[in-house]
């Protein structure tokens, strides 16, 4: 396996402060795409989200807007190095039911936060600060 998939949900996305970190690994981006409902997502300081499965059943569990990027298997760790404090990589399951690696957030890094699942992502979110 010489490139693995990757789900990005933040500042990784396209336009976004951490993209370069995507580029200099080699990444490309794939496609616009969107989770399974069974996730939530906060704001981390307004700095950046982080998103947490959940169960299916959970009323505040949403479908999240991500971007599927290809990167090489190399340079991910380079990636995930560079991703904030508290931010690692899992399993995200798409709506599609295809299950890739995703940038997921810790729950102790929750605490305090604010919750944005209602706003589906984190454009959509950052958006709402700029009104």
């Amino acid at each position: 396996m010489d490139h693995v998939k990757l789900a990005v949900n933040g500042t990784l996305m396209r336009g976004l402060p951490l993209e370069k970190n995507l580029l200099d690994a080699g990444a490309f981006f794939l496609r616009e795409a969107a989770t399974a409902p069974c996730y939530r997502l906060w704001s981390i300081n307004d700095n950046n989200p982080a998103m947490l499965r959940v169960s299916p059943e959970d009323p505040a569990a949403v479908s999240v807007a991500v971007e599927v990027w290809q990167v090489p298997a190399a340079g991910l760790a380079s990636v995930l190095v560079k991703e904030p404090e508290g931010l690692s990589v899992g399993k995200v399951t798409l709506s599609d039911g295809e299950v890739v690696l995703g940038v997921i957030g810790e729950p102790e890094l929750l605490h305090g936060m604010k919750e944005i699942s209602s706003f589906g992502g984190w454009r959509n979110y950052i958006a709402s600060l700029e009104q």
